[in-house]
């Protein structure tokens, strides 16, 4: 197929691509940037062996997407493009929605225009709120997300399910992704945030490097056998395959699935400093802060639905998510800026 991924040059895009192409699928990406690297579509080429075709625009853009779909035979969307932090979506909340949203409007219209009716969109686990039980389902009800940037995720899902009412030939395959880490096993790509990092394990990997003083733990009150938050963390490439799998589901089916995926393992912070430094030999310092705004005690999933319908499970343990955090920081201490 055809593929085309907005964001594609991010994080789990990039890994995704490289997956897609592995699978013999050719790749479109469009991104904008701004918290990715146009490098990472060089060494996703290298690592899948064969060229991707690239637009740099934003998917807001509804002139720039019109040409998009003009221009390429477009079998399927993935839909990474969307701002992603949790703490920063509380403070800038009006940016989230007009991002996200209109984004994924813009995408939408589009694909309609052009007949293109299979879409995986990039969910997160932040949709259920805080929730009564763990592991997470995707039959629970979800009672209300903590932040704005839950509600942007939960507000796309409910567009997209909308679509499927009115049109129940499109196939949409909303994944609750849990928390991705790692990093391609050749370290050539991986996490690459600009500024300072918002998410736990690039920070570890650059407090490890001493480019950072130490890792701030936020809260150690919560129920948990530790006092840290615990999270489902799976390694990037398998969810990477999940997306592979997700498309070839949507190919063959139509309707809306919710799908989550994680490996149904919850730890804890400390529990993932404690695994790095064990599994790289190197310290990570850290210091306990207060709580931040909109997390929750503990979230993980239960992942029987995505191996019930797509055959997939998470295949890599949190050593190995360690270790190649880690490989890509020591062989990218810049990041792709060398």
């Amino acid at each position: 197929m055809n593929i085309l991924t907005t964001g594609g040059a991010g994080f789990i895009g990039s890994h995704t691509c490289v997956e897609l192409m592995k699978a013999g699928h050719h790749v479109i990406v469009v991104d904008n940037y701004v918290n990715s690297q146009p490098e990472a579509l060089r060494r996703v080429e290298e690592l899948g062996g064969m060229p991707v075709k690239s637009y740099t625009a934003d998917v807001c853009d509804a002139e720039a997407m019109e040409r998009i779909f003009s221009e390429n035979e477009i079998d399927a969307v993935i839909h990474f493009a969307g701002l992603k932090a949790v703490g920063e979506s509380v403070h800038q909340p009006l940016r989230y929605y007009r991002n996200n949203l209109d984004s994924t409007l813009t995408l939408c219209e589009t694909m309609e225009r052009h007949g293109v009716k299979r879409i995986v969109f990039s969910s997160s686990a932040t949709v259920y709120g805080v929730p009564d039980e763990v592991p997470l389902r995707e039959d629970m009800f979800c009672k209300g997300c903590t932040n704005p940037y839950g509600w942007t995720k939960y507000m796309i899902e409910k567009i997209l399910g909308g679509i499927v009412e009115a049109d129940p030939e499109w196939s949409v395959v909303l994944l609750r992704y849990f928390n991705p880490i790692g990093a391609h096993e050749s370290g050539r790509i991986g996490e690459n945030p600009n500024g300072i990092p918002n998410n736990l394990m690039p920070y570890i990997t650059k407090v490890a490097a001493g480019q950072l003083d130490h890792l701030s733990v936020f809260g150690n009150d919560y129920a948990t056998h530790d006092g840290t938050g615990v999270r489902d963390y799976i390694h990037v490439v398998d969810l990477a395959k999940g997306h592979v799998d997700a498309c070839a589901y949507a190919a063959q089916h139509t309707g809306c699935e919710i799908i989550n995926l994680g490996t149904g393992i919850g730890y804890s912070v400390l529990d993932i400093v404690n695994a790095f430094e064990k599994a790289n030999g190197v310290k990570v310092p850290y210091v306990i802060t207060d709580r931040r705004p909109g997390d929750v005690d503990a979230c993980y999933a239960d992942p029987a639905k995505a191996e019930a319908l797509l055959g997939w499970k998470a295949e890599r343990n949190l050593e190995d998510m360690c270790r190649d955090a880690w490989r890509w920081q020591t062989m990218n201490p810049n990041g792709y800026k060398g």
